[in-house]
């Protein structure tokens, strides 16, 4: 039985040559949202900013959002943020958070219940102080930071110095232009924001590490091919699996967006982009990469043509 391949066995495209187009562009999205975090910000979910969310439901028709926010400024704990969500009746109200600790919170639960009551339904509501909030943006963020750093360390043990830098960079870049998809959607930067980050971590790492693989598989028996022709046969030798990790991911991951529902809509989202941008990645930024960093300096190679020849055809 002949096994299913979205990329025929066999292709020469030579991707390395993309260099000139790939970095500039991704050299142009990082700087963008490195510009667009000072500027803008993200959007902070109620987890890290703290205050009151609470989510509708219309009984009846479409949700008159003009109305919700003139009733809900009249509440008087300042004005508040009214979203549309979904295409069936949904809304939410975002209220800052108050003054008084916990009894001020649930006095906005109440109050707002009070007035929209009769005309929806309550499916969501939640509070969070300020301890807990800024207790969740230390412990987040050194999340983050401690998962990369013990991702890093594995890279500079697991390959020898010019593979583990591309892998770093690699990685880095991947993290940035996640940073991006925040910033310009204005999607909600919550809990589940950092656990789709961690998430885009490995899979960039995993795409990365199976091309570098392969890369330093070959560099033992190709000793006097050029570092692009190397880079181009190992991004080819591993493009076959390659496309079919990303398709299956991301085939699963379109699912979770359109029947996951709001619960996961924001993760699946995150997840989706990532995928897309992790096996750009791998192809396109850490790979090239290598002819900066010098990747054939002081290697010493055996050349062994008849196991190349294997390796080259090897899916």
């Amino acid at each position: 039985m002949r096994l299913l391949r979205i990329i025929p066995d066999g292709t020469t495209f030579r991707f390395v040559r993309f260099r000139r187009y790939s970095y500039p562009i991704s050299a142009f999205m990082s700087l963008a949202t490195i510009a667009l975090l000072l500027w803008h910000g993200l959007n902070f979910g109620i987890d890290f900013k703290g205050g009151t969310l609470i989510e509708m439901q219309a009984k009846a028709g479409a949700p008159n959002t003009a109305h919700v926010r003139e009733v809900a400024d009249r509440l008087g704990f300042g004005e508040a943020e009214v979203q549309e969500f979904g295409n069936a009746g949904g809304i939410s109200l975002r209220f800052a958070l108050q003054p008084g600790g916990e009894a001020a919170q649930t006095l906005v639960v109440q109050k707002t219940r009070a007035a929209f009551q009769g005309e929806y339904d309550f499916p969501r509501v939640e509070s969070v102080g300020p301890r807990v909030s800024g207790e969740l943006v230390q412990t987040g963020t050194l999340g983050v930071v401690l998962s990369v750093v013990a991702v890093l360390i594995y890279l500079w043990f697991r390959f020898e110095m010019q593979l583990a830098v591309a892998a770093i960079i690699g990685t880095l870049h991947d993290i940035m232009l996640t940073m991006g998809f925040f910033v310009i959607t204005r999607a909600e930067f919550n809990l589940t924001s950092i656990a789709a980050i961690l998430t885009i971590v490995g899979y960039s790492l995993n795409e990365t590490v199976v091309v570098f693989d392969r890369t330093r598989e070959l560099m033992r028996r190709y000793k006097k091919m050029s570092t692009e022709e190397l880079l181009d046969l190992s991004v080819n030798s591993t493009l076959s699996r390659t496309a079919m990790t990303a398709t299956s991911a991301f085939l699963s991951i379109l699912a979770l967006v359109i029947f996951g529902g709001r619960a996961i809509e924001g993760f699946a989202a995150v997840m989706l982009f990532g995928v897309v941008v992790c096996t750009y990645s791998a192809v396109f930024i850490s790979s090239p990469i290598l002819i900066y960093l010098g990747l054939r300096d002081g290697v010493a190679i055996e050349a062994d043509d008849e196991s190349s020849a294997k390796a080259a055809t090897r899916p």
